[in-house]
């Protein structure tokens, strides 16, 4: 009797040991995945556009040609380059599927001339994009109606919120600015759930302009990402809820421009201080970055100012590179960009801009 009791301890024992290393064989290639999505997701990027009218030559600083257009699709489509909308870009940044060629198409304001020059050819292409609206002017007389953004939206064009007014919400003081701000951007997603199947899950701050605050809010309120005004390229290591766009727009929108936006690769800043755009009492302001050395010709870096010249400071060790960036005046504009550009050894270059906004000069 109490060998036949060993005998069945023994085999439950045996069946213990058995199940544990059965999970201990399941938990080993867990963890090679998580490693395996981790270094994937560490190198993907993507290229982000942003336009606002087409073919309307009443306006050339905000206008593209419809022909242009056509190119640049052309040009994407012959490259391989995936077209997602925004909100599956920036989830494609955050799985753990390998690198692709992914490029954006933003258009802001909600234009008639999106519906008109635009959607005929992303249909004629098979490619999507996102819009933005800001919801005061729906309906207006250069502004699409809700029955126009229902149809563009049943055809795959995704749908974002620019706020209800399109207003300086930096011009407000601190204590009535982010009260007012999330009001604005409340508004605009009950209107879009009253005339849409479903809210935006993308917000573009109006011309770009945010501070850290607005930048929570924008998360709070469930929103997945957000878009800025300064040009660059988006990476995984980003900050999600300030992804760049290059402007496509007049002369900025060349096809020969437009080419080298789009071969255009990504720094990947390890620090940014400050990281928003919102100009202290310090003018000119002072930019400070690192990033890791990698293949990059640090001693080719390049600054550029707008209507300014820079002062840069580079400090490098054997993987890092640290860099001061400074107007050597102060700043006049309210919307300026430093840029700051390198190439690599393969010869390709990458981009990194940070805009200030000055709320003092009025527009």
């Amino acid at each position: 009797m109490k060998a036949k009791n060993y005998f069945q301890i023994s085999k439950q024992v045996y069946r213990l040991i058995l199940v544990l290393i059965i999970l201990s064989g399941c938990s080993s290639p867990s963890e090679k995945q998580v490693e395996a999505q981790h270094i994937a997701n560490k190198h993907k990027s993507i290229t982000c556009f942003v336009y606002h009218r087409f073919g309307d030559e009443r306006y050339p600083s905000t206008n593209v040609d419809i022909s242009t257009f056509e190119q640049h699709i052309k040009y994407l489509k012959e490259e391989e380059f995936e077209i997602m909308t925004l909100s599956e870009a920036i989830d494609y940044l955050k799985d753990g599927s390998k690198e692709r060629k992914i490029a954006v198409i933003t258009v802001d304001d909600g234009y008639k001339s999106f519906q008109t020059g635009a959607m005929p050819l992303l249909k004629k292409y098979g490619v999507t994009a996102t819009l933005f609206i800001n919801t005061e002017t729906v309906g207006g007389s250069s502004y699409m109606s809700w029955e126009d953004i229902q149809e563009v939206n049943k055809e795959g064009i995704e749908i974002g919120n620019h706020s209800h007014s399109h207003g300086y919400f930096l011009n407000y003081e601190n204590a009535i600015r982010y009260k007012h701000f999330q009001s604005d951007v409340a508004q605009a997603q009950n209107l879009f759930k009253k005339h849409l199947t479903e809210e935006p899950k993308v917000f573009a701050y109006p011309y770009g302009e945010y501070d850290q605050e607005m930048e929570d809010i924008i998360k709070e309120m469930g929103f997945i990402g957000a878009v800025a005004q300064n040009s660059g390229v988006m990476n995984s290591s980003s900050d999600f809820y300030a992804i760049p766009r290059f402007p496509m727009a007049s002369s900025y929108a060349s096809l020969k421009g437009f080419k080298e936006k789009a071969k255009m690769q990504t720094l990947f800043v390890q620090s940014e201080k400050p990281s928003t755009p919102l100009l202290n009492n310090s003018n000119p302001p002072e930019l400070k970055l690192s990033f890791k050395k990698d293949d990059l010709q640090v001693n080719n870096l390049q600054c550029f100012i707008q209507g300014g010249e820079c002062d840069m400071k580079v400090t490098k060790s054997d993987s890092v590179v640290e860099v001061s960036l400074k107007s050597k005046s102060s700043l006049k504009r309210r919307r300026t960009l430093y840029t700051l550009t390198v190439p690599s050894d393969d010869g390709s270059w990458h981009w990194f801009s940070h805009l200030w906004v000055m709320p003092s000069v009025k527009e």
